[in-house]
């Protein structure tokens, strides 16, 4: 991709063949910035975009690349062909894409050999992140200051889900049971057949859902511990309920029926599907954002002229002990080694 003069940077964003991803595809484009997209099928992500007019309105600032994010393999080597591809460092990282399979009666494996949620939703990002930190780290994003051109941070954003969170009401819903990685036992003893779940125990594919969102955010935040110094702006956010996304495909026909008329009309929390993909492309692009650490959020209960705000995170997220045994199983399941 050819750099552009006064464009506000590259941006690569993961799931964007529907929902948040390509409606922040969408914001970020408005903005000027330049938009690559990471799927497991190049062609739907082309005939989305289609579909919203982004490949007419700003073919040059729009790329597609292959990447399946539940095979660490064809994550290693979409990386690869992306760096092939850019003449300047990324200015931001957006990983949204994500998998929920509540109605699995056994686990479905990755090919690596990983339940599939953790695999596509953590795992496959937890690569992608170490794949590409050294290349966002020399990120030189310029920003209108005033009268004059200086230096943003670059920004890695993650998309994280109240559910996952036991500090918010929605993370404390009992069915199929919260968000808890207990004693870690799936992760320490490999995470292959017959362990499916992080605890080690009975699989859940709701549980399995939630737990891999808990592990983004813990990435985001052990992240944010052991780079403090560095250039990079670390964060996840929860946009609002986007109750009718393709994320709830597999979910029963009553419930992809009822969820969102129970979100808009009970408890307020419906949010679009255009208003969550431009809330990605604010904690994305602008200056109120550039605060390293922080999970933002706008509340569950939708008001007019609703601002953003830091969310509180619970131990199961923040725990120093925990967050840093994750990191550490993570990058050995995903075959790499500590740098020293």
């Amino acid at each position: 991709m050819n750099s552009q003069q006064n464009c506000p940077g590259t941006v690569l964003i993961t799931g964007t063949t529907s929902g948040v991803g390509l409606y922040a595809a969408q914001s970020l484009l408005k903005r000027g910035w330049r938009v690559i997209t990471a799927n497991r099928s190049t062609a739907r992500a082309e005939e989305a975009a289609a579909k919203l007019g982004l490949a007419l309105q700003n073919p040059e600032k729009l790329l597609h690349i292959k990447m399946d994010l539940s095979d660490l393999n064809s994550v290693r080597d979409g990386v690869k062909n992306l760096l092939t591809k850019l003449d300047a460092p990324l200015d931001a990282i957006v990983c949204n894409a994500a998998v929920y399979l509540p109605r699995l009666k056994s686990p479905r494996r990755s090919a690596q050999g990983y339940e599939i949620s953790m695999a596509t939703n953590h795992f496959g990002h937890f690569l992608l992140i170490q794949l590409l930190l050294d290349n966002l780290r020399s990120s030189p994003r310029s920003s209108w200051k005033s009268n004059s051109w200086g230096l943003e941070s670059a920004r890695l954003v993650m998309l994280g889900t109240v559910t996952a969170n036991y500090k918010e009401l929605g993370g404390k819903i009992p069915i199929p049971a919260p968000a808890d990685l207990g004693s870690l036992a799936g992760f320490e003893e490999g995470f292959l057949d017959p362990i499916s779940m992080a605890n080690g125990k009975r699989f859940k594919p709701g549980k399995a859902y939630k737990d891999s969102k808990l592990c983004n955010m813990i990435t985001i935040q052990e992240l944010y511990k052991r780079f403090r110094g560095s250039p990079i702006v670390y964060s996840s956010l929860y946009p609002g309920c986007v109750a009718n996304t393709k994320l709830f495909r597999n979910t029963p026909k009553i419930f992809q029926w009822l969820f969102p008329w129970f979100q808009r009309l009970i408890t307020g929390g419906f949010v679009s599907m255009e208003l969550a993909g431009d809330r990605v492309a604010q904690v994305v692009s602008d200056p109120e954002f550039c605060i390293s650490g922080v999970h933002w959020s706008w509340g569950n209960r939708q008001r007019k002229n609703r601002i953003q705000f830091s969310q509180k995170l619970s131990d199961r997220i923040m725990a120093p002990n925990r967050s840093k045994r994750v990191w550490e199983l993570s990058m050995k399941l995903v075959g790499l080694e500590e740098k020293s």
